[in-house]
């Protein structure tokens, strides 16, 4: 308290020096009158009078010196001043000044860009109170190769009941739900969810409340929760809305509360989901299947760790449950299906796979951000020499180094400040424009914002940056021949050999980074490149898609398209009424999990092939997508064995399938796979008065197709006959001269002009679909390219002022060269070999760097090996040459030195 206080003071002291100063003054000058005044009564002479009384008083600036000593903060006082002579330095050299900070703001400016993409993604936490307890269960099979299979009702209760957790959530996949009612049918996001969802997030309704905890009803309890969007498009923020019945799917819901404006309900993965409307439900009751251990719900689970227990400590006794429960229930756990639950943090969960291109790119911007501070120091060192001759004054005249360091220092971190501030300006104006470049698939897009964080990052990364590289600089600066400079500086001498080689030394290690910028954005291309001309197996020029939704209600006997044959009327009119649109040439519909490319969780289903396993909780899982017969000519999906659905295969025919080649490969190796019989899981889309699926036969192999992953062609796909299993999540596919923006609109009237009250919705082409699943690998590839384009312009700009440097400080060598009778050609090879050798060190440095981050980014790369030679060499050589092309200036300009007037200058 007490040090507080002298600090206050002295800092009252430091803020009024001046009349302070001027007050001590004045008592000074009124005690010297009156001792003048004793004198001359004493009979002295009024000069005599005044030396006495001076002599008495002792010296008056002594006293004020000390009294400033004691009664201020001597630190603060010298750095203000230090402030306000660098502010003088910097405005007498504009040009300088402007350059420096412009190439500072670049750097410290696309820092901070990808650094408040990572702050929204990887480094904010959840928007939830005590994100850290937040986890995500998974359950396993490995050893039928099976991941993430869902949780059964049994299991979500053991969980809830083993001490581990204080509560845990299960919620379904993100569906649609139809919202009748209005003017026209709307489709919703919604998500079906335990009654305890929201109290595992810890998070209340603005308005109302959410679902009781507690309640116990089998099936859904008929509460739906709103989100604060749909509250407001649908209902116009009606303050009267609780209470009030919705018609979701034939189903009468009634709303019981609003959710925040914030809140924003998270996907698996990578996905963010703007779930618009939540209905809670015991997972047990009709619409879903009995709750049997061996019947898995397809469905994400979140739980609440309890308070002081870690991930690993919580893994260790979920491990230890899963023994017992084996041990229990032998029947239902056999050993070969080696099923485990493993514990994931929510938020590792929510980031998914796009931490790794994140990461990239913060270390390419990182590199950026080296070479133009690396680009500053080179100017600072260059502008050393001008600066020579001052220095070497200043120490004459008594100043001691430390304080000159200190005060190039302040110069220097004011330089930096200064561009690290224009830079978060100019991001700070442009963020909206540069959001159009993030994909949408990114997770947390809409927290992304340049704030007060993003501010404070700038700050702290510019004045971090300033230290590091500023100390070097300053050092040199200071460290000056005094005698030989204030003889030498003023007849042309430039600069120490210290000083030239520091000036090298950082052109080798611009040209190392922008290498390896260079062979990552090389390689990130023709990855990409290689990606997008790869053959999908699919033909989606001229092809559009649109959706809509079957309502599915609860009670399955109220289903008006219960089964497939009820289904099949709707969908042949729909088929038949779209063909008849202008421009139509053929027409399809499939489920959602049928558009390539274009759903976010495929639906795998246990596959039991006969004679192989008996047990659905030992089968692998494939993807089952569900097609009209006209699906694979539509798509150009070309049959090789067997043949494809026809208009035959109803639900009272036998079932029948098509796989792929790599499902024959996977599953029937060394076998024909024609005539092979498989059995699903129980759909729960199928009616639940059916008992066991019945066989499948498989009657034909398609090639295969880039449905699920323009990277992996090998994935194993069964298709099954819409009229044979029916879907609620439809696409309707068209191929034609069509028209996007008209589509949407005629396919509503044709669709609802079947049934009134059917959504239509997501009017998309395939080619936008392909397009926007490289988004996230377009994103990376395009900032990295533009981050090793920028390297490589400020490393020919340091290159080129380094060789200019070299140039400048040989001048008298190289006008003796000439005055004794050298070739102006060799001149010029002297000269270019000065930057090849600058060249070749950094590039033989930047080659063992990008060796390592090429293996640190294999698993971003398609097509190409990380050590690709013919990447490494071409970028060597583009290197190369911007070095030679940034070291022909100078050398021209020393070809073309007059030897007289140099040697007479020098």
């Amino acid at each position: 308290m007490k040090f507080l206080r002298r600090f206050l003071i002295r800092f009252s002291n430091f803020a009024t020096r001046r009349s302070a100063d001027q007050r001590l003054q004045e008592e000074i000058a009124e005690h010297l009158a009156f001792q003048m005044e004793d004198n001359l009564r004493a009979g002295m002479t009024p000069a005599e009078a005044h030396r006495q009384a001076i002599l008495k008083f002792g010296a008056a600036q002594a006293i004020r010196e000390s009294h400033h000593a004691e009664q201020s903060l001597p630190f603060i006082e010298n750095l203000y001043f230090d402030l306000r002579y660098a502010v003088r330095m910097l405005v007498r050299a504009p040009g300088f000044s402007v350059v420096a900070i412009a190439t500072i703001a670049l750097g410290v400016g696309a820092t901070t860009a990808i650094y408040s993409v990572i702050d929204a993604t990887l480094l904010h936490p959840l928007p939830y109170s005590s994100p850290a307890q937040l986890v995500r269960i998974q359950d396993d099979l490995p050893g039928v190769g099976a991941h993430d299979v869902g949780i059964s009702v049994p299991e979500w209760r053991d969980l809830e009941s083993s001490g581990i957790f204080q509560s845990v959530s299960v919620s379904g996949h993100g569906a649609d739900v139809n919202l009748i009612g209005s003017a026209q049918p709307e489709r919703l996001s919604y998500k079906h969810v335990t009654p305890n969802y929201f109290a595992v997030f810890g998070v209340n309704a603005q308005l109302g409340h959410t679902f009781d905890p507690h309640d116990a009803t089998p099936g859904f309890n008929l509460e739906a929760v709103i989100s604060d969007g749909l509250w407001r498009r649908e209902f116009g923020a009606d303050p009267h809305i609780i209470g009030k019945a919705l018609l979701l799917d034939n189903d009468v819901y009634h709303v019981v509360g609003i959710m925040p404006s914030g809140f924003r309900d998270l996907g698996s993965t990578n996905e963010e989901l703007n779930t618009e409307v939540w209905l809670a439900a015991g997972m047990s009751g009709l619409p879903f299947p009995p709750a049997m251990r061996g019947t898995r719900l397809e469905s994400r689970v979140v739980a609440r760790l309890n308070p002081g227990l870690s991930i690993a400590a919580a893994q260790e006794r979920i491990d230890a449950l899963v023994e017992s429960l084996q041990k229990q229930y032998p029947a239902d756990y056999p050993p070969q299906t080696k099923w485990t639950v493993r514990l994931t943090p929510l938020s590792e969960s929510v980031v998914g796979n796009v931490r790794q291109s994140l990461i990239l790119l913060f270390a390419a911007v990182g590199s950026v951000l080296l070479i133009s501070c690396v680009n500053v120091a080179n100017l600072l060192l260059a502008r050393a020499s001008g600066r020579g001759r001052e220095i070497a004054v200043r120490q004459a005249l008594g100043a001691q180094r430390t304080r000159l360091i200190r005060q190039l220092l302040t110069e220097i971190l004011l330089l930096f400040l200064l561009g690290g501030i224009a830079g978060f300006v100019i991001l700070f104006c442009t963020q909206h424009f540069l959001l159009r470049f993030v994909p949408e698939s990114l997770p947390h897009l809409s927290n992304i914002a340049v704030g007060w964080g993003v501010l404070f990052f700038a700050v702290l990364l510019s004045a971090a940056a300033g230290i590091v590289f500023g100390l070097a600089p300053a050092w040199l600066m200071s460290r000056v021949d005094l005698i030989g400079t204030l003889r030498q500086e003023g007849r042309g001498s430039k600069g120490s050999r210290g000083r030239s080689r520091a000036r090298q030394l950082l052109v080798i290690s611009e040209l190392a980074l922008s290498l390896v910028l260079m062979v990552a954005a090389s390689l990130l291309l023709r990855s990409f490149w290689g990606l997008y001309k790869a053959e999908p197996g699919f033909n989606p020029d001229r092809v559009m898609a649109v959706q809509t939704w079957l309502p599915g209600p609860n009670n399955p006997s109220a289903d008006i398209y219960q089964t497939a044959t009820q289904e099949s009327v709707l969908l042949r009119e729909i088929l038949r009424r779209s063909r008849s649109l202008p421009g139509v040439e053929e027409a399809a519909v499939g489920d959602v999990a049928a558009l390539p490319l274009g759903h976010s969780h495929p639906d795998q289903l246990p596959l039991i092939r006969e004679g192989v396993e008996t047990m659905d909780n030992q089968a692998p899982r494939i993807d089952s997508p569900i097609i009209s017969p006209e699906y694979f000519h539509l798509l150009g999906m070309p049959l090789l064995r067997g043949r494809l659905f026809n208009d035959q295969d109803l639900e009272k025919m036998p079932q029948v399938a098509v796989i792929n080649q790599a499902a024959a490969h996977a599953y029937w190796p060394n076998q024909d796979p024609l005539g092979k019989r498989v059995r699903l899981h129980l759909d729960p889309r199928e009616p639940l008065s059916s008992a066991k699926p019945a066989w499948t036969t498989i009657v034909g192999v398609i090639a295969d197709a880039r449905t699920e992953s323009l990277a992996d062609t090998a994935i194993p796909q069964l298709y099954r006959s819409v009229y044979q299993h029916p879907a609620k999540d439809l696409a309707v596919f068209l191929r034609g001269q069509l028209d996007p923006s008209v589509i949407s609109s005629q396919m509503r009237t044709q669709i609802q002009s079947v049934d009134p009250q059917l959504p239509v919705f997501h009017a998309q082409t395939l080619d936008n679909i392909l397009s926007t699943s490289l988004s996230v690998r377009r994103f990376s590839m395009e900032m990295v390219a533009l981050f090793a384009a920028t390297a490589l312009l400020l490393a020919g700009l340091g290159i080129y002022g380094t060789i200019s440097y070299l140039v400048n400080e040989q001048r008298g060598e190289i006008a003796i060269r000439l005055a004794l009778g050298a070739q102006r050609g060799d001149v010029l090879r002297m000269v270019l070999r000065q930057g090849l050798s600058l060249a070749a060190v950094g590039a033989g440095l930047g080659v063992a760097g990008a060796l390592i981050v090429s293996h640190l980014m294999a698993g971003l790369l398609y097509g190409v090996s990380p050590t690709d030679p013919s990447t490494f060499a071409g970028v060597t050589i583009v290197l190369s040459a911007v070095a030679l092309a940034a070291s022909y200036i100078p050398a021209l300009r020393a070809m073309h030195l007059d030897p007289i007037t140099t040697l007479h200058s020098e």
